[in-house]
């Protein structure tokens, strides 16, 4: 399936111009149809899983309980 640059940024959470940046550098694979790019959407499987990774790796941080330091005395 492939997306408009507008629908792409929409599907990815970028802005705009920074689709459009990318395209110009070569870093995402576009068509362009003689009016407009067309991005096909299954290249950024592997991106979104790694973002989906990364977030739950962050959480999971985040959850885990911090533990007693053995170190510490009662001092009363």
């Amino acid at each position: 399936m492939y997306l408009t640059i507008e629908e792409t940024a929409e599907y990815l959470s970028l802005d705009v111009s920074y689709i459009k940046q990318l395209i110009q550098a070569k870093k995402i694979r576009a068509v362009h149809d003689g009016e407009q790019f067309l991005i096909y959407k299954e290249q950024f499987n592997n991106h979104l899983d790694q973002v989906e990774k990364m977030k739950k790796m962050i959480a999971d941080y985040y959850n885990e309980p911090i533990p007693e330091d053995p170190d510490i005395k009662d001092e009363d």
